[in-house]
């Protein structure tokens, strides 16, 4: 809260929080939505020591704070009691395209829980090895705690989706694990005997793929009992409609006892509708998924793990993989064992293989020193910094990496390797392939055959044709020493194709006064922005619209598509990098559509500024009217 004080000055003079409708955030600026704009203290904004400048433009009044405007929203937040307040980015990738509405559920309901999963696996793993090794029996009570330590969440899953599908789908959490617990409840698991001992009351679907016994109705309609312990769609897909009841129900249910009658009514209804309706629907839909995904593996374990395993970083980059470790967690809950993770399990040692052959010919000493916590960190099953640090920015490294991941997926594919249960990447997914049966098998073996072929084919491949130092000399530094007294400048090349104004002349008052640093402008012709230093990107907004990137040299570079152009919610927008990755000069960071902006009614100028200038002497154009991508557009000098 060291920005509290500052924080009360606003809300209180954008006429108090009985004032605001909304407030959100931007890469640059509070983003207020008022009932009565003529409230707001304008002049005493625009003169505070910490405010930029004030902006009143399509509906919003806008406090231009500058890059730490993250920090100065969460105090705005908790001094004017926004509990409803968001800030823009926060609904990234939940919209456009119904595939990246997909991924973005999939992934907020999977990765709140995923570390503790794959902790569990990793538990579960090293049991069945510990039995396998002869050093524990699966009668000892060792094995039991053990197996009771990394079974748990995976038997009690639905219970932890109850509660991250719920929060997701904007329900209430603890009621949706109250669902899934009704869901596990044992005198209602089949498995477990109970109520299903005895002989049913009758059949139903006779003949078919769906033939279920009815051992119990509820209000006379037949129940169809599933085992829903270990299960992952059932839930997913009742707490979708529990949400949706749940909030109809608080709009016409009084206030004085919505807060117990809600979740009453709410537990009363869709829960034995999930006992008669979602639950057997989304089990067999389940087990079709789960049967599927075999049916395409069997037709060519080869051609899956070359596909998977040579694509798998790709996904990563692309946040796809998302979609397939649900399909992965089905399946472990369906039939007991899964394809999916194992034939991709070769890529984080074919990356480790390719990062050591940087790490022996690189004569960058920087790159040395990077390469060799990659490695480590590729053999643990963290990719990013070897891929986004190493491989990537050298491009033929990473593309080496690829094809080495694809021979050992094919491989993998070829000795019928697959994992027995959920476990982490790198040397830890090894002992998920464990048989729980047969021990060390044939198949387990095929994934060290995977990995040593990937790894050597990956550094052989980078040793020897990955043009590793021809690559640095192209990515190479922009800076030079100007004096022997150490006076240092550092050029910024254009991140894009098309005119360069000066700032002053751009439509944006924040920016053309240069209170957000000093720069230039461009008006693209082109809807590609690559980096124009070496450096890390230290600001992706939400909305693909900004970024930041700080350079090896320590500037601060903010390139701005676009005015107002947060208002699009990333329509138009689609970034190729993520906040924290490392980019060289040239490297695509985002695309966007001009003609699509410019017909929203978006002015397209693009600011390119120095945020940090009053650490330089000098921040100076070299370059106005038509430019290319990588032609000097600044010098700078401290």
């Amino acid at each position: 809260m060291k920005y509290e004080d500052l924080a009360k000055d606003i809300v209180e003079n954008v006429g108090g929080k009985e004032n605001v409708s909304s407030v959100g955030h931007c890469i640059t600026r509070l983003r207020f939505k008022l009932k009565d704009e003529s409230k707001a203290n304008t002049e005493y904004l625009m003169n505070h020591d910490e405010v930029v400048t004030v902006r009143q433009s399509a509906g919003q009044y806008q406090v231009v704070i500058g890059n730490h405007v993250p920090e100065v929203y969460k105090a705005v937040a908790v001094v004017g009691g926004f509990e409803s307040a968001s800030s823009t980015d926060q609904d990234e990738g939940e919209k456009g395209s119904l595939f990246n509405q997909f991924i973005a559920i999939i992934s907020g309901i999977f990765q709140p829980i995923l570390a503790v999963l794959v902790a569990s696996g990793m538990i579960k793993g090293f049991n069945a090895l510990f039995v396998a090794l002869g050093w524990l029996s699966d009668t000892d009570g060792t094995y039991a705690i053990l197996n009771a330590i990394g079974d748990g969440l995976f038997y009690f899953l639905p219970i932890f989706l109850g509660y991250t599908s719920m929060k997701k789908f904007g329900g209430s959490p603890f009621l949706g694990m109250v669902i899934a617990s009704a869901l596990v409840y044992p005198a209602l698991d089949p498995t477990l005997g109970g109520i299903t001992a005895g002989e049913p009351l009758y059949t139903l679907f006779t003949g078919t793929l769906f033939e279920s016994n009815v051992h119990l109705e509820f209000l006379g309609i037949p129940v169809i009992l599933m085992t829903y312990a270990m299960s992952v769609i059932p839930i997913i897909v009742a707490n979708y409609f529990a949400s949706k009841l749940e909030n109809a129900l608080a709009k016409v249910i009084p206030d004085v006892i919505k807060t117990f009658v809600v979740p009453m009514l709410t537990m009363l209804i869709i829960i034995p509708v999930t006992f008669i309706v979602i639950g057997p629907i989304a089990t067999w839909a389940s087990q079709l998924l789960g049967q599927g995904t075999v049916w395409i593996y069997e037709l060519s374990p080869i051609v899956a793990g070359a596909f998977l395993g040579g694509l798998w970083l790709v996904f990563v980059m692309f946040g796809l993989h998302w979609g397939l470790v649900p399909i992965a967690l089905n399946n472990f809950a369906s039939q007991g064992w899964d394809p999916i993770l194992a034939l991709i399990f070769a890529h984080s040692f074919a990356l480790a293989g390719a990062i050591a052959a940087i790490w022996i010919r690189t004569k960058s000493e920087k790159i040395k020193s990077l390469s060799f916590p990659a490695i480590l960190s590729a053999i643990f099953g963290v990719t990013e910094p070897g891929m986004y640090g190493l491989a990537l920015p050298l491009k033929k490294p990473f593309i080496y990496t690829l094809i080495s991941s694809a021979i050992g997926g094919a491989i993998i594919g070829i000795f019928g390797t697959v994992g027995h249960n959920m476990a982490g990447l790198g040397i830890f997914q090894w002992a998920s392939f464990v048989h729980p049966e047969e021990g060390l098998n044939t198949a387990f073996f095929g994934s060290v055959v995977a990995v040593v072929v990937a790894a050597i084919l990956a550094f052989v491949l980078t040793y020897f044709f990955g043009g590793i130092n021809k690559g640095e000399e192209d990515s190479g530094q922009m800076t030079s020493t100007a004096d022997a007294g150490g006076i240092q400048s550092e050029i910024i090349e254009s991140p894009l194709a098309g005119e360069v104004i000066n700032l002053a002349d751009t439509s944006d008052t924040a920016f053309a006064s240069g209170a957000l640093g000093r720069g230039v402008a461009i008006i693209p012709s082109e809807g590609k922005l690559v980096s124009p230093v070496n450096g890390k990107i230290s600001t992706l907004f939400g909305t693909n619209h900004a970024i930041g990137i700080e350079t090896e040299q320590g500037a601060e570079v903010l390139v701005h598509i676009g005015v107002d152009t947060v208002q699009l919610d990333g329509e138009f927008f689609k970034a190729h990098v993520s906040q924290g990755n490392t980019v060289t000069k040239g490297q695509l960071l985002i695309e966007f559509d001009i003609e699509g902006i410019k017909n929203a009614g978006y002015d397209i100028v693009t600011p390119v500024v120095v945020t940090n200038d009053k650490e330089y002497q000098r921040v100076e154009s070299v370059k106005l009217g038509e430019t290319t991508i990588g032609e000097p557009i600044l010098d700078l000098e401290r």
